[in-house]
């Protein structure tokens, strides 16, 4: 038996998705762990691409089973129009490679329409959330008032906690000056969707102790990254649960001693969507250069919103960070390929506040907001490196460039993409 853990190292988007499906070429169950349809995790096979925003990526390999854990909340309709776009291309979707956790939570209309107005009333200074109302799902759910998964079990039941939902929240909509929701107007489509999942509703905790005590190997995958925790993230600018290890446990009902490997997945570069600090941000040529032209999948631009990310540099600091509270064993890099044909390329590997050298990020969002990155800088190269799949079919510069990652945080890195398709990996172990 054994778990190996995913987690974004930046501000999510370094492209999780895409090692998710390498890795479960060898596994057996791949679980989301936290987040809802704010995700969005992009997979090309060479024939297709496919961008899951709730769906675990496993989805995609014949054999795994996909799990969407406790931790996740869930729009319902979101979730079955995903589900009939997949099936509808030949990706096939039962109640046998699919398990979605009685105790996750919930997504209601009415947590869209509070996440929309929250937004507006905070004027010039959004947190730049997604809007799918997933702040309003996570509050709801600590503040003891949420609507689980399994609730759909007895969907009379479940209408009733529906409309008493969509009551509460319109005294919020109204105090933020917007117009209040009628109970009854989406909760025909919920009732519909909750006799479409019923079958695939599990224990899934119970579920994931079974199979790991018969040998089963693991993958767990998030949604965004380790920069946006509720926790260890620039607070207020982060997301509403934890991506990080200790989210992937609670998030799937797991013990520690079972994980044997947590992987970080960092760009080559810095990207960020939303308010926030971002020391290395390159608001010039540099920074378009690297988010694209956004006419390609894989250029910057959000895969759920389609909002052009912020761009920069790429930033040692925050990466050592985040390898530090979540005990990386060792990273994936992505987009490698991109930098191509750069003369020179920077990183960023302390920060300069008030006079002093620092590390590490300072521990409030506001200092943060107050460093001067201090950056090294490294010779560029020209070739394309899409066709590479050894570490020496690399030019010495991009290999002093994966080494400089490595010195800087004391990691191993064990794989880089170099394109946006399935294949294309360089393998480092």
């Amino acid at each position: 038996m054994s778990v190996t853990i995913l987690i974004g190292a930046q501000w999510g988007d370094e492209g999780k998705g895409r090692f998710v499906d390498w890795l479960a070429a060898d596994a057996q169950i791949v679980a989301r762990y936290s987040g809802g349809d704010n995700a969005g995790h992009t997979v090309a096979d060479g024939e297709r691409v496919y961008k899951l925003h709730l769906i675990p990526s496993g989805v995609l390999r014949d054999g795994v089973v996909s799990v969407m854990g406790n931790g996740m909340v869930i729009n319902p309709i979101s979730l079955l129009k995903e589900i009939d776009e997949l099936t509808a291309v030949g990706v096939n979707i039962t109640p046998e490679n699919l398990l979605i956790s009685n105790r996750a939570h919930i997504i209601t209309p009415s947590h869209i329409a509070r996440d929309k107005a929250s937004e507006k009333s905070r004027g010039n200074d959004p947190i730049g959330t997604t809007l799918r109302g997933i702040g309003p799902a996570y509050l709801d759910k600590t503040g003891r008032q949420g609507i689980r998964i399994g609730q759909m079990l007895d969907v009379e039941t479940f209408a009733e906690a529906m409309r008493a939902s969509t009551e509460r929240a319109n005294a919020e909509l109204v105090n933020l000056n917007a117009a209040p929701l009628n109970p009854d107007a989406d909760l025909q489509a919920y009732v519909e969707a909750a006799y479409r999942l019923r079958p695939f509703i599990k224990d899934t905790s119970l579920y994931l102790h079974q199979q790991l005590q018969a040998g089963a190997q693991v993958i767990c995958e998030g949604a965004q990254g380790a920069l946006l925790d509720i926790d260890h993230g620039s607070y207020p600018y982060v997301t509403s649960s934890s991506p990080t290890v200790g989210g992937a446990l609670s998030g799937l009902g797991i013990g520690p001693l079972h994980v044997t490997r947590v992987m970080g997945v960092a760009k080559a570069f810095a990207t960020r969507v939303g308010g926030g600090p971002m020391p290395t941000e390159q608001k010039n040529e540099i920074g378009d250069r690297l988010r694209g032209t956004g006419t390609n999948y894989w250029d910057e631009y959000g895969t759920t919103t389609g909002r052009p990310r912020r761009c920069g540099w790429l930033d040692l600091v925050m990466l050592r960070y985040t390898a530090a509270i979540n005990g990386f064993s060792d990273i994936a890099v992505t987009k490698l390929d991109i930098l191509s044909g750069f003369d020179e390329l920077k990183v960023c590997v302390a920060y300069e506040y008030d006079g002093e050298r620092l590390g590490y990020p300072p521990d409030t969002t506001e200092r943060q907001d107050r460093v001067t990155p201090i950056y090294d800088t490294l010779p560029g190269w020209q070739e394309n490196l899409s066709g590479a799949r050894t570490l020496t079919d690399l030019p010495p510069q991009a290999r002093a460039y994966l080494q400089k990652i490595e010195q800087e945080v004391g990691l191993p890195i064990k794989a880089v993409s170099v394109g946006p398709e399935r294949e294309q990996l360089v393998r480092l172990a």
